[in-house]
């Protein structure tokens, strides 16, 4: 809720948490907790087999076969939440082929999220999904380079979600340039990162929040190391996407895994 989109992103990712709640930035002006890639093409069936779609409108990733890793702001407080659906297994969310969807049966949300940083949490599913899962940075050793971001969120700001997954890259930028664009000076450095292009024109949107950002490691796999969490508006020039740096949260997230 830090930019124009992060505010969007982020109350509608609240209100689907109302409900049982990306952007790859939330929906907002800034970025909040819905959010589509713009810029980017359409993932091929398979392509990225741990992304998940959850019915309040966000993203997120298996972390495990049985647990989401998303954004604190796209769900409600921790506890027991039957109110979420997880859609995985598809590109097309209209396809029933391979397509699986469970439900949720409790919601770990980060101890101490107050809106700033903290952008993460955690869903367990009523049944194991069999696909692959996103292994996450434990250091910081993959928070540069070019990364890739994927989900069902708006293709333009302020547009509709989308039915087939978008992907894209974008480049890190480092904290002292991000916090010097307008809009940015609240970017809490010691837990996020920022990635996009100055020019703009790729970028994560409204639907997109919680869904994960990645590369390839040492050993060509992929690894997880944001989570879409806030932005001013989407693909907008100098404004960039704010993403919760997974590698600060490993251990805290290793920990809520493994309460559920």
């Amino acid at each position: 809720m830090k930019k124009l989109l992060t505010a969007l992103k982020r109350c509608a990712a609240l209100g689907a948490a109302a409900l049982a709640i990306v952007s790859l930035q939330p929906l907002s002006t800034a970025h909040a907790a819905d959010g589509r890639v713009i810029g980017g093409s359409r993932a091929s069936q398979g392509e990225f087999p741990f992304m998940v779609r959850l019915s309040m409108g966000c993203g997120g990733a298996l972390y495990t076969q049985q647990i989401v890793l998303t954004a604190a702001h796209c769900v409600g407080s921790t506890g027991p939440n039957t109110g979420i659906t997880a859609t995985a297994g598809v590109v097309d969310l209209q396809s029933t082929s391979g397509r699986v969807q469970v439900r949720s049966t409790y919601v770990y949300r980060a101890p101490g999220y107050n809106g700033t940083g903290k952008d993460w949490a955690l869903i367990k599913l009523a049944a194991p999904v069999n696909l692959p899962t996103l292994k996450i940075a434990t250091t910081t050793q993959y928070n540069s380079g070019t990364f890739t971001v994927a989900g069902w969120g708006a293709a333009t700001e302020g547009g509709p979600q989308q039915r087939y997954m978008l992907k894209a890259n974008v480049p890190f930028i480092s904290d002292a340039q991000c916090r010097a664009y307008s809009g940015y000076s609240g970017l809490v450095a010691s837990d996020e990162m920022c990635a996009g292009l100055p020019s703009g024109g790729v970028d994560t949107c409204q639907g997109d929040s919680g869904g994960p950002m990645f590369r390839r490691d040492a050993n060509n796999a992929w690894i997880q190391v944001g989570i879409v969490s806030w932005g001013q508006g989407c693909a907008r020039p100098n404004a960039p996407g704010v993403y919760s740096e997974v590698s600060t949260f490993a251990s805290a997230i290793a920990a809520g895994a493994a309460t559920l």
